[in-house]
């Protein structure tokens, strides 16, 4: 498992990100019911792994943050949920034989 992926907000707003092409920050914020700062400081250490590319502009005359999820990113997410995915085959309960 990722340390920076693992971690649940970070999975959060990789996941959220991978289903658009950008997501704005107060989307996330509500989304993830985060502060500001706690959000931010994540998204700094996403983006800081090359795992999120953040773009800074104006939507008529208020400021926006969007983020969007790199390739590396991508691949990240896959990695997480494969091995998340196995961590839950590995523990699934296994059938038990008729009359046992």
């Amino acid at each position: 498992m990722n340390d920076v992926v693992h971690q649940r907000h970070r999975l959060g707003i990789l996941t959220i990100a991978a289903e658009s092409r950008r997501v704005e920050f107060g989307y996330l914020r509500e989304a993830l019911d985060l502060t500001g700062g706690n959000l931010s400081r994540h998204i700094t250490v996403l983006n800081e792994a090359g795992l999120l590319d953040i773009e800074k502009g104006y939507e008529g005359r208020r400021p926006r943050t969007w983020v969007s999820i790199t390739g590396t990113g991508r691949a990240a997410l896959a990695a997480e949920i494969a091995a998340l995915k196995a961590l839950v085959a590995m523990h699934e309960p296994t059938e038990q034989p008729a009359g046992s």
